[in-house]
């Protein structure tokens, strides 16, 4: 079956200012729904990454430039990501429907192509 990722995007200000229990009882829904997506066995692998870690490399000619990042010229960013299998992205779009972080964000859903090596 064909997997998708989902990555959450976000504007870096959606979990601001929450307290230690309203961000508890959001990464609840965020396990309760990756709980279920195993039980459907749609799961196949999901992180949230660090905030404000990160960096980003680029070839400038012939030297590589390393920046801190991630930073970038729009306002979202990739806070974390999911990996699900579905059958197609209509399937993926359906599963992404009820992914909790709609209500903070958007979620861009991409088809992972499988290299063997």
């Amino acid at each position: 079956m064909p997997k998708y990722t989902l990555m959450l995007r976000e504007d870096g200000t959606a979990f601001a200012g929450l307290s230690p229990a309203d961000f508890q009882a959001i990464i609840q829904r965020y396990g309760a729904w990756r709980d279920e997506l195993q039980r459907a066995g749609r799961f196949a692998g999901g992180h949230k990454l660090r905030d404000g870690a990160g960096r980003v490399m680029r070839r400038n000619s012939s030297k590589v430039v390393v920046t801190d990042g991630p930073f970038t010229e729009g306002k979202e960013v990739i806070g974390g990501l999911f990996v699900i299998e579905a059958a197609s992205y209509d399937e993926a779009v359906k599963i992404a429907n009820d992914c909790p972080h709609l209500d903070y964000g958007s979620i861009e859903v991409r088809e992972v192509e499988v290299t063997r090596p």
